[in-house]
């Protein structure tokens, strides 16, 4: 079993001491239903063949259909996947939505490839798990380094496979070809609902907290950006290659991403004193980014960044976890201790998987809904659930990560409990 499954599993099991479930539902839990691992040859530019890995994993399909993101990294392995379909199966229990947990994955550095050699790997790669996925089966999503336009390539090449248009296969689509409006920003707005909800709870005045942000993709940008419109100190930001703090003022955002992708990563020395308030700002690093004085702080990059080693030089207040699974179990412990509240990552980044889902039910009615409807309907979901979480860690006096975990198992555990062990390995 990975580090990154184990904690995973430990995260689970402080869970099962506050809510009674069946012996069943506990075996089932404790690996994945389906998994799959495929070699994909792809012909390179320049006339040399390569053969690259690839995973697909269904966690559980208790609550419906496993739905999950595929991820393009050379780092990525079975065991980081089996771990985030994991984390899925719980993610789509608390959106309260009809779909189980699943995961995808290649071991690819995608920035190394041309075009044309990304599109043949998607389209190999769906060819590849043809007969594992399915708008019924299991649902595929883009994660990190994928993008709408992977995520084109791979319905298009099941649509031909399948001799029939099937847009449900894959969420995360271009609008073209029938993907939702909202879905690039969900997982930021998502939280950024989430978020909002907890300082209006705490009597906090966004205009006071100072927030900082390790990651600065697509989702993290967003949920800067609205922070920062709404009011909120964004003082720090970084990504894998640097970070940036405003000793005084407040960072834009913005001008943060234009100079990020003019020098492509975010150097403090880089940056003219436009880009804060009052011109003074410094160079850190992702590690001091989390040690940074700030009331927020919102780890939204990799696995285990939170550990032992720094969780009590944490200043922050309020942790938000856009990232998945960047808090490890012994972290955990001490940020209690010290009285930090944390929304996890499976209720902080589930707005992605709920706009997913939104996508989906539009492909089947073949009707589309405007942006505002899309928002709307984002907050109508996730909120209800914070405020369940919220109030199971009041009542039970648990941490939100645990609360978060009795939510999910309730719906799970009645799902299993109700379909009888024969009927769910069928």
């Amino acid at each position: 079993m990975s580090e990154t499954f184990n904690n995973a599993r430990k995260q689970l099991e402080k869970a099962f001491k506050h809510i009674k479930l069946s012996a069943d539902t506990k075996e089932i839990l404790s690996a994945p239903k389906e998994s799959l691992n495929v070699s994909i040859p792809i012909r390179m530019d320049d006339g040399s063949l390569k053969v690259f890995r690839g995973f697909r994993v269904r966690y559980n399909d208790s609550l419906g259909p496993t739905k999950g993101g595929i991820r393009y990294h050379p780092d990525v392995s079975y065991d980081e996947v089996e771990a985030l379909s994991f984390w899925m199966t719980f993610k789509c229990s608390i959106a309260g939505l009809p779909y189980g947990g699943g995961k995808g994955g290649i071991i690819v550095d995608p920035k190394k490839l041309s075009k044309q050699e990304l599109e043949r790997l998607s389209r190999g790669y769906m060819s590849a798990i043809y007969d594992f996925v399915g708008p019924d089966r299991d649902i595929p999503a883009p994660d990190v380094y994928t993008n709408g336009t992977i995520m084109g390539w791979m319905a298009d090449e099941y649509s031909k496979i399948a001799r029939k248009q099937v847009p449900a296969v894959i969420t995360g689509k271009p609008i073209s070809l029938g993907g939702s409006l909202g879905r690039d920003k969900a997982t930021a707005r998502g939280a950024y609902y989430i978020l909002n909800k907890l300082v209006e709870k705490k009597e906090l005045k966004k205009t006071e907290l100072k927030v900082g942000i390790q990651g600065f993709g697509n989702a993290r940008y967003n949920l800067a950006v609205m922070l920062n419109e709404d009011g909120y100190q964004v003082i720090a930001l970084s990504d894998s290659k640097g970070g940036i703090l405003a000793t005084k003022g407040k960072l834009d955002p913005e001008l943060v991403m234009k100079k990020k992708q003019e020098k492509g990563m975010i150097d403090a020395e880089y940056y003219s004193g436009s880009i804060t308030d009052d011109s003074e700002h410094k160079k850190i690093t992702n590690e001091e980014l989390l040690e940074a004085n700030v009331d927020i702080l919102i780890p939204a990059a990799l696995e285990n960044q939170i550990t032992k080693s720094n969780a009590d030089k944490i200043k922050a207040k309020i942790i938000v976890e856009v990232a998945n699974g960047p808090t490890t179990p012994e972290a955990d412990d001490i940020l209690e201790k010290k009285n930090i509240l944390l929304i996890p990552d499976i209720l902080a980044n589930s707005g992605g998987v709920t706009v997913s889902y939104f996508e989906l039910v539009q492909n089947r009615q073949g009707y589309y809904w405007t942006l505002e409807e899309v928002r709307s309907k984002l907050k109508d979901k996730v909120i209800p659930a914070f405020e369940s979480i919220y109030d199971i860690m009041t009542e039970k006096k648990i941490d939100m990560r645990t609360a978060a975990y009795v939510y999910g198992l309730k719906r799970i555990s009645e799902a299993i409990d109700a379909k009888g062990i024969e009927d769910y390995f069928k």
